[in-house]
């Protein structure tokens, strides 16, 4: 007999309903088989087929001429236990499968499953066709959805309106003409989401992180962005954009998210590598959008970075700085009940009492006022939490930000030579030339090597301004200048030694240091945001940073050590494809504040996490056939590097 058909008849005579054909291609009915692969191998009864199941073994063993066949990998079995869980999702009654579906390479079916699935089930769209994802929504509080939409999308306002008729538990609200911390405060009990943009009867669509994450994020949509592009979905990529013009124009700002009590609050500024990847990767080149993007862009930079006062610091450099009263109302619940309890005994009051009046605004506490700016700061900074920020944020000039809006200086630049003549009008009148551009990125550059850049250590650092001094606080966030072409050759001949000897971790870039997690922490909490943990766009943002240097070996050894980590974890345990990671144990079992998004689901994840999906398609594409091939073997870093 074949070999090959041999297995195959094997495989398939121990199954129950088989509809049976000598091809390597076969059917299987999928209720009473998944029954009954779930009743062998998942003994934990969680739902999945991971390394922490005991399936009996040898699996699905048969006898055909005297020789034993069986299963006994539970990667395979947990790719099957997919394949029909999908197949049923589908209402579909036979699964039509082959032996090398099952036994698809990791790195292979991760990325496959990205590309033709995940991405498709965290888009979203607010528009009548999505209104019954926003009905089901979690978020909101009593009966009623609500949908706050701009008083001048008149558009949005007359297509949403006509929604409500239909709709009797959705409500559109009209915000006013001037967003103020105080009006954001009177609606925290009333939330709900903020319209995005309606265009030939349609909402734009756009990609959402996942899980509980059900909305359109600032810097997770920039992220998302690259591994649409990676994988052809340009025009996604761009509808996203589209949403931010929509933000900027309508709410001037792009949001921390499209959330009602978000709407004093941005995110780190990604939107000028956004559309210039956008358009450079689009066929047609359109230069309409181009300018339209372009202006908004400009007018983001302007109207809520360049601000005196605010976001603009007297030094010339920039911090986050969150407007808001009092309590951010998207924490959970207990949150900080450990402040609350503090500031009530300085007032003599019950925790419970004292939140009450502070609420109400009848107990004033400046001190308590300025605690909750900075932790509004630091939800702005995408990094909540971290000991880096902890009750400083507002104060600081962070090196990732900076390096994100000298970004922004040297893209604008950028553009308006090469698609403009070096010279661009603002819908506002304004003119502005590439040689404007060029003098406002050497300008803070200059500033930052002044206050941000540590030649004695050989890194740039946070730089506290109340303090006048740094921090010293060692993060990946140091090393943004990387990304942004900031440093110079000199420079980062000191950075690179200490970004490998400080943050590298058997599974890719540490968050931060575990010495300055230690020394600043004030209490046993670990932070999300901090050692032993890693996030994506860290990973990507410095495995482009490298290889703009010239790096190439120490980029493909990160890159490859996040991708095994991943890789590992989602054949261990039943596709799993997270939010974040423990770094050091390489594990996505992460157990610090807020848990760990992307890894409570039945059967089959079919969406894993946003940022996440793009990493692993981004390290794909950097790295070598040669470590992609050992990838698949899932051979440790350590062995390789």
């Amino acid at each position: 007999m074949d070999l090959k058909k041999g297995i195959i008849t094997a495989l398939l005579s121990v199954f129950t309903g088989v509809i049976f054909a000598q091809t390597p291609d076969f059917a299987l009915e999928v209720q009473p088989n998944m029954q009954r692969l779930l009743l062998s191998a998942d003994t934990d009864n969680d739902k999945k087929i991971t390394i922490e199941d005991s399936p009996k073994m040898p699996f699905l063993a048969a006898t055909i001429a005297g020789d034993s066949i069986a299963i006994n990998e539970v990667y395979y079995l947990s790719n099957l236990l997919q394949e029909l869980a999908q197949a049923r999702e589908k209402g579909e009654d036979t699964l039509k499968i082959s032996l090398s579906e099952i036994k698809e390479p990791p790195s292979q079916r991760i990325s496959r499953r990205i590309k033709n699935y995940f991405w498709d089930d965290l888009t979203r769209t607010i528009d009548k066709k999505g209104l019954k994802k926003i009905l089901r929504d979690t978020k909101a509080s009593g009966d009623v959805q609500r949908l706050y939409v701009p008083p001048n999308d008149t558009v949005g306002l007359e297509y949403f309106k006509n929604l409500e008729r239909e709709y009797p538990d959705f409500e559109v609200v009209v915000l006013p003409q001037k967003i103020t911390p105080d009006y954001v405060k009177s609606i925290n009990d009333e939330p709900g989401l903020l319209a995005l943009k309606i265009e030939n009867g349609k909402g734009v669509p756009f990609v959402v992180p996942g899980g509980r994450f059900n909305e359109m994020y600032g810097w997770d949509s920039y992220f998302e962005g690259v591994g649409l592009i990676i994988d052809g979905r340009v025009d996604l990529a761009k509808a996203m954009v589209d949403n931010f013009i929509y933000q900027i124009n309508h709410y001037g700002k792009i949001l921390n998210a499209n959330r009602s009590y978000y709407l004093t609050r941005t995110q780190p500024p990604f939107m000028s590598s956004f559309v210039r990847e956008v358009f450079e990767a689009s066929e047609e080149k359109d230069t309409v959008w181009l300018r339209k993007a372009l202006d908004a862009a400009i007018t983001e930079y302007e109207q809520v970075w360049m601000e005196e006062g605010e976001r603009l610091t007297e030094n010339g450099l920039n911090r986050y700085f969150a407007q808001g009263i009092g309590i951010p109302p998207e924490t959970e619940k207990g949150h900080f009940e450990a402040v609350l309890k503090e500031y009530a005994a300085k007032h003599g009051l019950p925790a419970a009492e004292f939140e009450e009046k502070y609420k109400s605004e009848e107990i004033e506490d400046k001190d308590l006022d300025e605690y909750f700016r900075h932790d509004r700061s630091v939800r702005e900074s995408g990094h909540d939490t971290s000991w880096r920020l902890e009750n400083r944020a507002a104060h600081l000039n962070t090196v990732d930000l900076n390096s994100l809006l000298y970004k922004y200086e040297k893209d604008f630049l950028y553009l308006i030579s090469e698609y403009f003549g070096g010279s661009f009008t603002h819908s506002s009148g304004k003119g502005y030339s590439d040689a404007y551009w060029a003098e406002k990125a050497e300008k803070r550059k200059d500033l930052m090597n002044r206050y941000l850049w540590d030649e004695e250590k050989g890194s740039f650092f946070d730089y506290d301004f109340q303090k006048g001094e740094q921090t010293g606080y060692i993060s990946a966030t140091n090393f943004y200048p990387l990304w942004a072409k900031m440093a110079s050759e000199e420079q980062v001949q000191r950075m690179v030694p200490n970004l490998l000897q400080d943050l590298k971790a058997r599974g890719g870039i540490l968050a931060s240091a575990k010495s300055s997690a230690e020394k600043t922490a004030t209490n046993e909490v670990q932070r999300q945001w901090d050692y032993p943990y890693g996030w994506a766009p860290h990973q990507m943002l410095l495995w482009e940073g490298l290889l703009n240097y010239g790096y190439e070996k120490e980029a493909h050894e990160l890159i490859y050590r996040w991708l095994w980590m991943i890789t590992k974890n989602a054949a261990d345990y039943n596709g799993t494809i997270p939010e974040k990671y423990d770094v050091v144990n390489t594990t996505h079992k992460v157990y610090a504040e807020y848990g760990n998004v992307g890894t409570e689901f039945d059967y089959i994840t079919t969406s894993g996490f946003g940022w996440m999906n793009a990493s692993y398609q981004l390290g794909l594409e950097l790295l070598p056939e040669e470590y992609r091939e050992k990838l698949d073997k899932v051979v440790r870093p350590e062995a390789l590097f």
